[in-house]
């Protein structure tokens, strides 16, 4: 049977979630389980020795867990991450996905949860907490939604915001008030959802609408 054990590694600087995890694997006899503090002591073992299953914390003391993420899948292509955070943020989740993680799962994550995502990733599945999943699907709705319209008036705006070109000599050119310029520059970022013109002009670079 010690054969047939899965060796499970836990990445973390926390000693409080070295030691939850063991005690919540301690009684699965299907898992030998060992504990890493650090990014480059675990780089050292793996170069030496493998495992199936790593807990990869994603705030380590010397190094990012995203990019370490990538670290061991070029030295283990078949081993099984899982990310682990206390923050749930968008980026981080789809950059470590990226990289060859198996999933991501939240620290303050139920018992059963967390077992139950371990045993689903090493059977191929992509397991993420439930608060990391209504992040990913937010995010996804929100970047399918088609982008608003521009008027004549709003595309002649924004070519001039590209240009530099300020308040006063916009509505020098457009024949209209600076109050009018900065009305129609308002409603712009609200109906594009971005907190300022510089973000407005990328957005706009980006969709190719400039």
């Amino acid at each position: 049977m010690s054969e047939n054990k899965k060796v499970l590694a836990i990445v973390d600087d926390h000693p409080i979630v070295i030691e939850g995890i063991k005690h919540l694997l301690q009684t699965d006899p299907q898992y030998t389980v060992l504990s890493f503090v650090n990014a480059a002591s675990f780089l050292a073992f793996i170069k030496e020795n493998s495992v199936d299953i790593v807990l990869l914390d994603i705030t380590l003391p010397d190094g990012n867990g995203v990019d370490l993420c990538k670290q061991i899948k070029t030295l283990m292509p078949g081993v099984c991450v899982l990310g682990m955070s206390n923050l749930a943020e968008r980026s981080t989740v789809l950059n470590l996905l990226q990289n060859g993680a198996t999933g991501y799962m939240l620290k303050s994550a139920p018992a059963e949860e967390i077992l139950n995502s371990i045993a689903l990733a090493q059977r191929g599945e992509t397991v993420l907490s439930p608060e990391i999943k209504e992040l990913i699907i937010d995010a996804l709705v929100k970047g399918t939604k088609p982008l608003p319209t521009l008027t004549k008036r709003e595309k002649q705006l924004l070519q001039l915001l590209a240009e530099g070109k300020t308040t006063a000599m916009i509505a020098d050119e457009l024949y209209l008030s600076r109050y009018t310029v900065d009305t129609y520059r308002k409603n712009l970022l609200q109906k594009f959802e971005v907190k300022n013109t510089a973000e407005l002009l990328m957005l706009m670079v980006q969709e190719k609408l400039l």
